[in-house]
């Protein structure tokens, strides 16, 4: 966590530290990392001194007694509480509304760093009330840490662009960086890491343009490595977090202390640096135990968890994580973290063989993930952040409308290229019926309708290809993950089409596809297409069998559908294993079987994706008039029969 640094200090009549002036018998005060640096470990034992002398009705001791409050939180959250209570005792009898507002605001900031969402958040909005606009940004930059505590991030961003909002409009740099880092922050919860690197890349540019190497650029420092280690940049990363710890040890920064040891120690624990990760997490834990923050303890023990999984203590790492959620307590409301510590103890008690422990473990993280990772903060913080960028996606939006008037011009010409050539084609056979007896000439027609025919196929083959690469063109200007993986599977089916119309005028034969070829060619470009060749090997066991166009493009689109399938879903973490595609005519049937050798499906089956593949599935098995049956054994086999003169 984060808090904004506005302090002037305050001296006795004997001090003569630095930052602390007495001329004409008035104290002056300089602010800290805007006039003075000089935060070293004495600094609030200096301000408690000098607070002695100042009397009980002046707006200085105001000022001190929020300061006070304000910094102890970066040492100890409950001497902080104390000083502010003091401040809002001393505000109420003066009956200043400001004053009140101001230390409301900073008490808000410590309540949440206690766990005390709710008062937080109470306290912080009753604030509102008592201060001006342009000092709302501190306000809502806290009440945004509320919100992602309870795992709303939406709201959480909601906030961060509220804050952006009054920077850019009162002309606040501070305000503006500090947004972007809260930004920066909920993406890469999101597990949008390259979008949170840029946001945090330039919240730190404003921080040090204006020089402010404070506590909330030391936080910034923390995020932006997060990003860079998720992104596998760890020596960048690695930079950035001794960077910040250098910051925290010079100025007693024990909360961002604390977040960067967990976050070097998640780091080593990714390079294989065990003990370096055991001892960084013990750092952290240090850290956290000095400041009393219960979310950093909590924090610290998952950190170690980690450490302590990855190689190999399950037993050790086990305890860790019941320590974790000990300290978080059955109220935590940080949900995003806790659902963390159970898929790390999920973890440690398979390790352990305890699988009925590990499975409830695991139920509980799905848990945890489904109340944060809601469709409705998706949607949020997509909104809103389209919202900020929508300036610079102007240019973005005019591109593609330019694109999409030069494809349907594109799609206009085929289809009166279209037109012309079926009547073209009629007046060749209408030539052919009344000059059989020209069997020369006859001859000659067919050739050319056979020509022109493979014409057509060509060019439907190239109109489908360049759909595909519209197609790819449009994926690469979104952002969300489901919407691409929609779109990809949306070109491999036009590119499965167009291999059918490549084949039909390659080939001899322009009404018919040879099956086995053509699934081999299908099959190796899906995979391909998935960067699975190492590891999945296709296999197409079947004799040489041609097919109609009008069976071949639906059952190739099925065999499509399946293959990709597989490769999302039979083979997790990067498995190996076979993919076979069978086709079989027997009669007037056709029995199609698609298998592969991966984990299964489930008794029950989940749901993945939007399900349209699944429907295309069901409806061309409909038009084939086909029946399909699901087999489980060692992997999975769809297999399918089909009626060809029906089909047909």
């Amino acid at each position: 966590m984060k808090g904004i640094w506005i302090l002037l200090l305050f001296s006795t009549f004997n001090l003569t530290f630095a930052q602390v002036v007495k001329k004409n018998g008035f104290f002056q005060y300089k602010e800290v990392f805007v006039q003075t640096d000089d935060f070293g470990r004495d600094y609030l034992a200096v301000m408690e001194e000098a607070l002695a002398q100042i009397q009980s009705d002046s707006l200085l001791r105001l000022r001190m007694l929020n300061d006070l409050g304000y910094y102890h939180h970066t040492r100890n959250l409950n001497q902080a509480l104390e000083f502010l209570n003091q401040g809002l005792e001393e505000a109420n009898i003066l009956n200043n509304t400001y004053w009140q507002g101001k230390l409301q605001v900073s008490q808000g900031a410590i309540l949440l760093r206690m766990e005390e969402l709710d008062l937080a958040e109470l306290v912080l909005k009753n604030a509102q009330t008592k201060i001006p606009e342009k000092e709302w940004w501190l306000l809502y930059t806290n009440l945004g840490y509320v919100y992602e505590r309870r795992g709303k991030l939406g709201e959480a961003f909601d906030f961060a662009a509220k804050t952006l909002k009054i920077g850019e409009t009162y002309h606040i740099p501070k305000a503006i960086a500090m947004a972007y880092s809260d930004m920066s922050n909920l993406f890469w919860k999101q597990g949008k890491f390259a979008v949170g690197l840029d946001y945090g890349l330039k919240s730190l540019a404003i921080f040090e343009e204006i020089g402010m190497d404070d506590l909330d650029y030391d936080f910034t420092l923390h995020v932006v490595g997060n990003n860079l280690v998720e992104l596998g940049r760890h020596v960048e990363a690695k930079a950035n977090f001794e960077k910040s710890i250098q910051i925290g040890e010079k100025y007693g920064f024990y909360n961002n202390l604390s977040d960067s040891y967990i976050a070097l120690s998640e780091l080593n624990t990714q390079v294989g640096n065990f003990s370096e990760a055991v001892t960084s997490g013990n750092m952290a834990l240090k850290y956290a135990e000095l400041l009393g923050n219960k979310f950093m303890i909590m924090r610290s023990y998952l950190s170690l968890g980690k450490a302590s999984n990855a190689a190999g203590n399950f037993s050790e790492a086990a305890g860790f994580l019941e320590k974790s959620i000990q300290a978080a307590t059955p109220d935590f409301g940080d949900k995003y973290y806790l659902s963390l510590v159970y898929l790390e103890l999920s973890k440690a008690l398979e390790g352990g063989n305890q699988f009925a422990k590990a499975l409830e473990a695991t139920r509980t993280y799905d848990q945890l993930r489904q109340d944060v990772f809601t469709d409705h903060a998706n949607e949020q913080i997509s909104f809103l952040q389209t919202q900020m960028e929508l300036t610079q996606k102007e240019s973005t939006i005019k591109l593609q409308e330019a694109k999409l008037a030069k494809n349907k011009i594109i799609q206009a010409f085929i289809l009166t290229l279209s037109g012309i050539l079926v009547v073209f084609l009629f007046v060749l056979y209408r030539i052919f019926l009344r000059k059989k007896k020209y069997s020369r000439l006859l001859e000659k027609k067919n050739l050319e309708k056979e020509f022109l025919l493979k014409e057509i196929h060509h060019r439907v083959k190239n109109n489908l290809e360049t759909i595909s690469s519209l197609l790819s063109l449009q994926t690469a200007q979104i952002e969300n993950p489901e919407f691409q993986a929609i779109m990809e599977e949306t070109q491999n089916r036009v590119h499965s089409m167009g291999m059918i119309h490549k084949r039909l005028y390659q080939g001899e034969n322009i009404k018919s596809i040879e099956m086995k070829d053509f699934f081999e060619s299908l099959g190796n470009y899906i995979i391909d297409t998935f960067d699975a060749s190492g590891r999945i090997r296709f296999l197409s066991e079947m004799e040489p069998l041609e097919l109609d166009v009008d069976l071949a493009i639906p059952i190739g689109l099925i065999v499509n559908e399946l293959i990709s399938n597989s490769l999302k879903y039979a083979f997790p973490k990067n498995g190996s294993g076979e993919i076979g595609v069978r086709l079989l005519g027997k009669g007037s049937h056709l029995h199609l079987m698609v298998s592969d050798n991966g984990i299964g499906m489930p008794e029950i089956p989940q749901i993945h994706g939007s399900g349209f593949g699944s429907e295309l599935i069901r409806l061309l098995t409909k038009q084939l008039d086909g029946k399909m049956t699901l087999l489980m054994q060692e992997g999975t086999e769809f297999s399918f029969e089909f009626q060809i003169n029906k089909a047909a």
